[in-house]
């Protein structure tokens, strides 16, 4: 320990690191639940790609655990420290270095939060999509560690589609650049989707370039109130069937209304079994809206209520976002699951989990991206009551079960980190583990980077 710090203040400025215990502790583990996490040695907050180097060489050359962390917005642990453990916290280096018009690309710094880089790309007439619900506090960096997703994922994609090119700090040190700033180009194996999802554990991403679109049209968003959610999800394939492609879909089960409504008033029908939120930015917003309204209507639903204008559209959007926040408040704990199955599945899914509630006796709301049937069971419960929270990772268990049985994946956009590690194994298969540890092996031999994560 001695040796680590004196090595570290050597070469770093003393305001890039933290030895407090109070301090650290608070760097200890993201917003997951059921996650261990250990006790670090020292928290670092580099702000330059010399300084990264720099604690890596040193970690290489005294063996110590290296992990990486945006803004610990995450769900699974992936950020969660080790005994012994620098904490390599990226937040200082938050600058966007570049905006291209012509090129359509922006060139950032790790710690970028989502939101800021959002709103500066927007004054250029551009747009950068992948959108998660922590965006205003989320980090680039953690978007590409986790491959985040977002509301608009249904019509853009997720941030794997849009990180053209890393600059990478690999365990021994060494700078790696990995892509490209062109529109196309398939020179070599695809390092940069490499690093996408990655979770921290093969490299430090300190630089990334990142592709842009022009800014759409101000999308109307459609509300539309269903009995039940077997015939919100029949209105979702629906709506995919017939060819259309809203700029997101998205859903809400009663408990997550009422959840909602309790936490902020925002006026949701809360007699209403399933919500579905439905918008456009299309040129011709009314024509999709009514084609869907009408979707939705043929499909069961008992009411359906386009806005008016953009400001009623985003107070829908924002009572979304806040879904997770205000599952939160149903009871003292939540296990948020994050389980993606195919679309013509998304019932099933959702029939399952309800069923997985009343077997377990928990409260569970999901609220979903349904257009690409990401659903996200939140588990409630007392975290004081040891029974309870035992049948609530229990029913957490059983939820990614089901989603496999359904040919699905355990993780859409949260990652794996410390919460889903057995369950990547089951997903992957032994041969898929071994393939994938073997990655690892080539990329940080020694095992510093983010251990204990992944598998």
């Amino acid at each position: 320990m001695s040796d680590l710090l004196e090595r570290l203040r050597a070469g770093l400025p003393p305001e890039a690191l933290i030895t407090d215990p109070d301090v650290t502790a608070s760097y200890a583990h993201d917003m997951a639940s059921f996650c261990e996490a250990g006790t670090p040695a020292v928290v670092v907050l580099p702000r330059t790609v010399e300084q990264v180097q720099y604690v890596m060489r040193t970690a290489t050359a005294l063996r110590v655990p290296v992990v990486p962390q945006g803004a610990r917005t995450g769900l699974s642990g992936a950020a969660n420290a080790s005994d012994g453990c620098i904490v390599l916290s990226l937040v200082k280096m938050d600058r966007i270095l570049e905006i291209s018009p012509v090129d359509r690309i922006a060139v950032v710094e790790p710690g970028v939060v989502n939101a800021v880089l959002s709103r500066a790309v927007n004054e250029h007439g551009l747009y950068y999509p992948p959108d998660p619900s922590s965006w205003e506090t989320c980090t680039i960096g953690g978007n590409i560690g986790t491959a985040s997703g977002g509301l608009c994922c249904v019509k853009y994609g997720v941030t794997a589609e849009y990180v053209l090119g890393l600059e990478v700090v690999l365990a021994d040190g060494r700078l790696l650049t990995t892509g490209r700033r062109t529109a196309k180009g398939v020179a070599g194996y695809d390092l940069t989707r490499l690093f996408v999802g990655s979770e921290g554990s093969l490299g430090i991403v300190v630089k990334a370039v990142l592709a842009l679109k022009p800014q759409p049209p101000q999308q109307l968003v459609l509300a539309a109130e269903f009995p039940s959610a077997a015939t919100a999800c029949d209105a979702v394939c629906r709506i995919m069937e017939r060819g259309h492609t809203p700029s997101l879909l998205e859903l809400m089960d009663r408990t997550t209304v009422r959840a909602v409504n309790a936490l902020a008033s925002m006026g949701l029908p809360e007699t209403t079994e399933a919500l579905l939120l439905c918008a456009f930015d299309t040129p011709d917003l009314s024509a999709d809206l009514a084609a869907v309204g009408e979707l939705c209507t043929a499909a069961g639903a008992t009411e359906v209520v386009p806005a008016d204008n953009p400001a009623e559209s985003e107070l829908l959007l924002q009572a979304r976002r806040m879904s997770l926040t205000a599952l939160e408040t149903v009871k003292s704990a939540t296990m948020i699951d994050d389980v993606c199955v195919p679309r013509s599945r998304l019932g099933a899914m959702l029939a399952g989990t309800a069923a997985i509630a009343e077997e377990y006796d928990l409260t569970i709301g999901v609220c979903a991206h349904a257009g690409d049937g990401n659903t996200h069971p939140v588990v409630c419960f007392d975290h004081q009551d040891p029974d309870e929270s035992r049948r609530a990772r229990e029913s957490f268990d059983a939820i990614m079960a089901l989603g496999l049985e359904l040919g699905g994946t355990i993780t859409g956009e949260h990652g794996v980190g410390v919460l889903k590690k057995e369950w990547l194994a089951r997903e992957l298969g032994e041969t898929g583990v071994e393939l994938q540890r073997s990655i690892k092996a080539a990329f940080d031999p020694l095992g510093l980077l983010n251990p204990g994560k992944l598998f």
